[in-house]
């Protein structure tokens, strides 16, 4: 078995890591890392007011611009819709201290 170490020392960093699976644009990868790094929690990653702290951070006029990318995000898996409420998908929790990949090659 081989082991890698990658350190990701910032959510943009940890996202980028990922985006080989979940094919994410530039602006796909900082949206969400500036939702997540607003977040106080990650239960509701796309409330009004995460959208609005984000714009801020984003140089985004209208935070309701953000509503397109939070579509994107949903339709690419990085971010998963129930009840009204959407949620980050767990891989992509930079708070995670350590995910396990395999990978099987017939």
């Amino acid at each position: 078995m081989k082991r890698i170490t990658i350190k990701a020392d910032t959510t943009l960093k940890y996202l980028q890591l990922w985006n080989g699976i979940f094919n994410l644009t530039d602006m796909e990868i900082q949206v969400l890392s500036a939702l997540i790094d607003k977040a106080e929690s990650l239960d509701d990653i796309c409330n009004a007011s995460l959208k609005k702290s984000a714009a801020v951070v984003l140089k985004i006029d209208d935070y309701r611009t953000l509503n397109n990318y939070v579509k994107r995000l949903k339709d690419k898996g990085a971010i998963n819709l129930k009840n009204k409420i959407y949620k980050l998908n767990t891989l992509l929790n930079p708070k995670l201290n350590e995910v396990y990949i395999t990978i099987q090659h017939d």
